[in-house]
């Protein structure tokens, strides 16, 4: 179990916010969950004691934190060294109000006395323009308020507003709560809104889970790992983040530090397609809405790897100074430039994203040929692109080549688009499409086979090995039981593991050689070892990758090599992704451990 990166996400699919084993909130973006961090002591700041808020609990010895079950609430407990205790409960409201989801920019403190005296002090430090300006706090009746440039935050409280405002330590006699939130007026009792609040919240998420189609084996690791993708969809425009943070780097020291609370169609496609593996379809046709305004906005059909979750907002990639970074490993990036990069598989991933959409009985609107036609379009781009030099999926920021996986995800939209073509009863368009994909193919093989080493290769210059290869059995370009992909399953497995974890790559890059593990890829490699019939080598895989994770039960981008840390941007949707896919691969029926009792 990692404790490099102990940290818990809460959210409302708004805004999210990270908190520390001792209930500091040290991330949080306003207001929504890809803007200006008003806290970000996780990536250092201006002064070292700026951008949180936390509880101090005076001569504190111990601290536990645990989600309230299967909710996206925190608990977090403090214990000093006389025995008092008290309790913290964090929030971001989200539930049904007038036929729609409540979801503000809101988080919801509320922190009671459990046993003992417990003299407290409450700091409430926020900043903005990423850790530039620091706001004194101004008084109000029962609130505070902290203004910037662009946004103005208010805290309203039952507590003394001096204590709050003046960081005086008080003994905490009775449950206080604390509201951070737009400058607007609580007009309500505190308590009591804010405890129905909670109620409501926890209802919600109850809810959302007990209709969630859950493997037998590791529950608690899938259903947790569902609440953290759905904290990364912005719901107002259905965009996905690849993960809540920006710039935690890749490995210490190494510069790759990256913005990752941004829409990458191939990282949201897996997301969608977890989500709906498990009975959560709503995510996919809020995503659908969002991927209809993104094409829409791209006249030449040209579609980049990554957009903002507001689709037209800039991506510029430039630097935050006045924030040190993560354990002072800088630099802290804010965009991100590969949204000017050419990666040719993301038209496979849309076309992907959206096929559920025209099979799924379930769903109140299905696909039709509105928008088999847009993805029609979207196709033409993918023949078109097919065979372009591209910077491939781990967006290789040095020069261009004709990557396996872009192609390999250019046969798949033709293909999934000639399978929606035959459901909508449209012979001559399924016909067309299949042609096409399998030209796709057959190209593709006369180039990705290299006899010599035995094994599927990246490129079609210079070929290397590469975990996405992991892939070509799950996506239908090759059978499981091909010896080709089988001996390409077994190479990888003995030249890219480290440590028991698998490398994305073994080659130099722009910044060097790798150091970590990329943690999707680990789960790749557990996958196709169950698709060539090594289920307990999965198996095996699989719980190691389960004992990585933090103790809130959420990974980030990658392992060390050598002390098995995590590293990288947290909650990271691969990761989680590939964690709910192999799960529900590798676990034992309900059937055969339920009932037949195996």
């Amino acid at each position: 179990m990692s404790t490099h990166l102990d940290l818990a996400a809460i959210g409302n699919g708004t805004i999210a916010a990270l908190i520390d084993r001792n209930g500091r909130i040290g991330w949080c973006c306003w207001p929504r969950i890809d803007g200006d961090p008003v806290f970000s002591s996780l990536l250092g700041g201006t002064e070292p004691e700026a951008g949180f808020f936390d509880v101090v609990l005076e001569g504190q010895v111990k601290a536990t934190r645990r989600y309230q079950t299967n909710t996206a609430i925190i608990e977090t407990i403090l214990e000093n060294d006389q025995g008092a205790k008290l309790r913290i409960v964090d929030f971001a409201p989200r539930f049904k109000l007038y036929d729609r989801i409540y979801r503000p920019a809101m988080l919801v403190r509320r922190i009671e006395p459990i046993s003992g005296m417990c003299r407290v002090t409450l700091r409430l430090r926020p900043h903005f323009n990423w850790g530039e300006q620091r706001p004194a706090p101004v008084r109000g009746s029962n609130h505070m308020r902290f203004a910037g440039d662009d946004v103005t935050l208010r805290a309203t409280t039952d507590l003394p507003i001096v204590y709050v405002m003046e960081e005086r330590p008080f003994v905490l006699s009775k449950a206080a709560t604390l509201v951070l939130g737009p400058d607007e007026p609580f007009p309500a009792s505190i308590a009591d809104t804010t405890r129905g609040f909670e109620e409501k919240t926890r209802d919600y998420w109850h809810e959302w889970v007990r209709y969630l189609s859950i493997p037998y084996e590791w529950q608690d690791a899938v259903i947790r790992a569902a609440i953290s993708l759905k904290l990364c969809a912005f719901e107002e425009t259905g965009g996905i983040v690849a993960a809540l943070t920006t710039s935690i780097p890749e490995a210490p020291h190494s510069i790759r530090n990256w913005d990752y609370r941004h829409c990458w169609l191939r990282d949201s496609y897996f997301t969608v397609r977890a989500l709906n593996m498990l009975g959560a379809t709503r995510t996919m046709e809020d995503y659908i809405r969002y991927l209809t305004t993104v094409i829409a906005s791209e006249p030449s059909g040209r579609l980049a790897p990554v957009y903002s979750i507001v689709p037209g907002t800039p991506l510029e990639e430039r630097f935050a100074p006045a924030l040190s970074g993560f354990q002072g490993m800088g630099p802290v990036r804010v965009g991100n430039q590969a949204g000017e990069q050419v990666q040719n598989d993301g038209y496979g991933h849309v076309v992907l994203a959206a096929a559920q959409m025209f099979f799924d009985e379930r769903l109140p609107k299905r696909g039709d040929k509105a928008l088999f036609e847009l993805l029609e379009g979207v196709g033409a781009r993918a023949v078109e692109f097919a065979f372009e030099p591209d910077a491939g999926l781990w967006e290789l920021r040095g020069k261009r080549r004709l990557h396996t996986f872009s192609a390999v995800m250019s046969w798949a939209a033709c293909d999934r688009l000639a399978r929606i073509a035959r459901v909508l009863e449209l012979p001559d368009r399924a016909a067309f499409w299949t042609r096409h994909a399998n030209e796709i193919r057959t190209r593709i093989l006369a180039f990705a086979w290299d006899e010599a080493r035995g094994s599927f290769v990246d490129a079609e210059e210079d070929g290397q090995l590469d975990a996405s290869l992991l892939l070509l059995a799950e996506l239908g370009f090759v059978r499981p039981d091909d010896p080709r992909y089988v001996a390409t399953v077994e190479t990888i497995g003995r030249e890219l593991k480290r440590n028991g974890y698998l490398m994305r790559y073994a080659g130099e890059d722009d910044f060097g050689l790798p150091e970590t593990s990329f943690t999707i890829c680990s789960f790749w490699y557990a996958g196709a070892l169950d698709l060539i019939g090594r289920r307990d080598e999965a198996r095996e895989m699989f719980t190691s990758l389960l004992a990585r994770r933090n103790p809130a039960g959420l990974l980030s981008e990658d392992i060390d090599n050598q002390t098995l840390e995590l590293w990288g941007n947290i909650p990271q949707t691969y990761s989680m992704v590939g964690l709910i896919d192999t799960a529900m691969r590798l676990s034992k029926t309900w059937e055969e451990a339920f009932w037949r009792g195996s």
